[in-house]
C-alpha cells in the first residue's frame, strides 16, 4: 500500500492537470463536506490559548486545502461549555477542572476562523450526557449539583433523565443561548440518546415509566426522545430561521431480524431498539434538517457492511439531506475488496456518490483527515474534493434565490486588477434574503458559460470584489453570483475581460 497508493494519486493528479473536465456527478457542485472536531477525547485539555489556537488553525488550514466546507465543533460534552456561558460551567476538557475559565472563547474563535475560510460552523452538543466516567467532581453551578433529582446514573456516567419535561426545556434553553449569541450555521447532536446498553445493567427509569402509565417501555422511551427532537427543532427555527438542525445517529437503524420491512441486512446494535432513537420518524416529520448516520464500518464487515448500510440509508432516509459519516482511520486500515494493495477510500467514495439521495459526507475525525492519515486528505484534495462545492439546498426552509449583483466591472488598483460589483438592496430586510457569499466563475474566451460545473469556480468570497491573479492574461468571461445563508444561488452577472 505504501508504494502503490502514491502512484494512484500521481496518476489521478496527472489526469486532472491535463485539463479533463469533471464528469456529471463525479465532482458535484453541491456537496456537504464536513469534519467533526471533538473535545471528549481530551485533545484540548490543559492546552494554553496560544497552543490551542495554533492547533485549530493548523487543522482548519489543512481541511481547507481539501475543500472541507463544514466543521462540526463539539461545544457541550457533559452539561458544560466550550464557550462563554452564564448557564453551564466551563468544560474540564479545556482546563482539566470543570468551571475554570480558560480565559478565552473557543467557539467564538472557531466561528470567525471557519467563516474566514468560507466554512460553515455547526455547534455540536450532547443533549443528555451530564458526566463522563473520567469526571469525578462537577462545578457548583452544574445542573446535576443544583437539581440532582433530575438525573440518572448508569455505569459510571450521569444522564439528564429523558422522561422529564424540565430537562427538555433546559436543554432547549442551552441550545437557544448558543445559537442566539453566536453566528453559527447549525446546531448538531450526536448518537447519544438513552445510554449505550451494558449487558445485565438496567437504566433506572422505572418510577417515571410507572407514572407515565405507558404500556410499552421502548415506545415510551422513544417518545421521550421524540419530544426533545421536536422541541429542539422548533427552538432552532424560532430563534434563527436559517439555521440547520442536524443529527448524526448510530449507523444501524434496525436489523432486518427486528423489522423485516425497514430493517437492514445487519447484525449490530440498533439505534431504534437500544438507544431509543427513531431517526426515520424525525426525518419524515421534518424535525431535523440533515442526517449524518455514522457508517463507520468497512466494506465487507460481517455484521455491518458499509455498502449495505449506505444503500439502506439512501433508500429510507432521503426526506431530508443525507450525508454519510466516514471513519478515516478505519477506512485506511481496511483493504480494498478488489485491489487489496489499496485501502477503501476510493471504493467508499464511489459507493457514496453512486447514490443520488446521498449529498455528501463527514469525516471522523477531523484531526485524522487533517493529518493526512493514509494519505486520505491528499486524495480529497487532489481528486474527490478537487473543486470547491456549495452546500446542498434546504428548500424546506427557504428556496428563494437572492437578487443578482449589479455593475460587475474590472478596475485597476495599486495592488493589481480587481473585479468589483454591487449588491442589490434587500428592501424588506429579511435575513433569509441577505447576501452571505459571492461565487466567481471564470471561462476562457471561446468556452461555453456553464456555472453548473464546479471546475469553473475560482473564488467563493464574502467580499464584493475578486483580485485577479497577477499572471492573468488574454480574453475571458467572469460570472458572479450571490449566495444567501442557505446557499440559494442567484442568477449570474457576466463581465467580459481583455487583459
Amino acid at each position: 500500500m505504501k508504494n502503490i497508493f502514491p502512484i494512484f494519486l500521481l496518476l489521478v493528479c496527472s489526469l486532472m492537470t491535463l485539463g479533463l473536465k469533471a464528469k456529471e456527478g463525479e465532482h458535484p457542485k453541491r456537496e456537504f463536506r464536513g469534519a467533526w472536531i471533538q473535545a471528549v477525547n481530551g485533545q484540548f485539555m490543559n492546552m494554553s490559548e496560544a497552543r490551542m489556537k495554533e492547533y485549530l488553525t493548523m487543522m482548519l488550514d489543512n481541511l481547507q486545502r481539501a475543500n472541507i466546507n463544514a466543521i462540526i465543533f463539539q461545544v457541550r460534552v457533559e452539561g458544560d461549555a466550550l464557550y462563554q456561558s452564564s448557564i453551564e460551567p466551563w468544560s474540564r476538557y479545556l482546563t482539566g477542572k470543570q468551571g475554570v475559565s480558560p480565559g478565552w472563547d473557543p467557539l467564538a474563535f472557531m466561528v470567525d476562523e471557519c467563516h474566514r475560510r468560507n466554512m460553515e460552523l455547526h455547534a455540536w452538543i450532547n443533549p443528555y450526557r451530564a458526566r463522563t466516567k473520567g469526571t469525578t467532581k462537577v462545578a457548583p453551578n452544574h445542573r446535576s449539583a443544583l437539581n440532582p433529582e433530575r438525573f440518572i446514573a448508569y455505569e459510571g456516567q450521569l444522564y439528564f433523565n429523558p422522561a422529564l419535561k424540565e430537562n427538555r426545556d433546559y436543554i432547549c434553553t442551552v441550545a437557544r443561548d448558543i445559537i442566539s449569541r453566536y453566528d453559527v450555521d447549525g446546531l448538531h447532536i450526536d448518537d447519544y440518546f438513552y445510554p449505550y446498553p451494558v449487558k445485565g445493567k438496567e437504566f433506572n427509569d422505572e418510577a417515571d415509566f410507572r407514572r407515565s402509565r405507558a404500556s410499552d417501555r421502548g415506545d415510551w422511551r422513544r417518545e421521550n426522545v421524540n419530544r426533545l427532537i421536536k422541541q429542539l427543532h422548533e427552538t432552532v427555527r424560532a430563534t434563527k430561521p436559517w439555521l440547520k438542525f442536524g443529527v448524526s445517529p448510530f449507523g444501524i437503524y434496525r436489523n432486518a431480524s427486528a423489522d423485516v420491512h425497514e430493517g437492514s441486512a445487519t447484525k449490530g446494535l440498533q439505534a431504534y431498539d437500544e438507544l431509543y432513537a427513531d431517526v426515520l420518524h424525525w426525518i419524515n416529520e421534518g424535525w431535523v434538517d440533515y442526517c449524518i448516520p455514522q457508517v463507520y464500518w468497512e466494506i465487507g464487515h460481517k455484521a455491518a457492511d458499509y455498502e449495505t448500510l449506505v444503500a439502506w440509508w439512501a433508500k429510507y432516509a432521503s426526506n431530508r439531506p443525507l450525508y454519510i459519516g466516514q471513519d478515516v482511520n478505519r477506512t485506511v486500515r481496511a483493504k480494498d475488496p478488489v485491489t487489496p494493495e489499496l485501502h477503501q477510500q476510493t471504493m467508499k467514495m464511489k459507493l457514496q456518490r453512486q447514490q443520488k439521495n446521498i449529498q455528501g459526507s463527514c469525516q471522523w475525525d477531523a484531526a485524522s483527515a487533517a493529518n493526512n492519515v493514509g494519505r486520505y486528505r491528499e486524495a480529497l484534495e487532489h481528486y474527490y474534493h478537487r473543486y470547491p462545492s456549495l452546500m446542498p439546498p434546504s428548500p424546506f426552509i427557504d428556496k428563494k434565490a437572492p437578487k443578482k449583483v449589479k455593475g460587475v466591472r474590472l478596475i485597476d488598483t495599486n495592488d493589481g486588477k480587481v473585479l468589483v460589483w454591487l449588491t442589490a438592496e434587500n428592501k424588506k430586510k429579511n435575513p433569509l434574503d441577505e447576501p452571505w457569499r459571492y461565487v466567481v466563475y471564470r471561462f476562457d474566451a471561446k468556452e461555453k458559460v456553464d456555472i453548473d460545473n464546479p471546475a469553473n469556480i475560482v473564488a467563493i468570497t464574502s467580499n464584493p470584489f475578486y483580485k485577479l491573479p497577477a499572471d492573468a492574461t488574454g480574453r475571458c468571461t467572469y460570472v458572479v453570483t450571490v449566495l444567501d445563508r442557505l446557499q440559494n444561488e442567484s442568477k449570474g452577472k457576466k463581465c467580459k475581460v481583455k487583459l
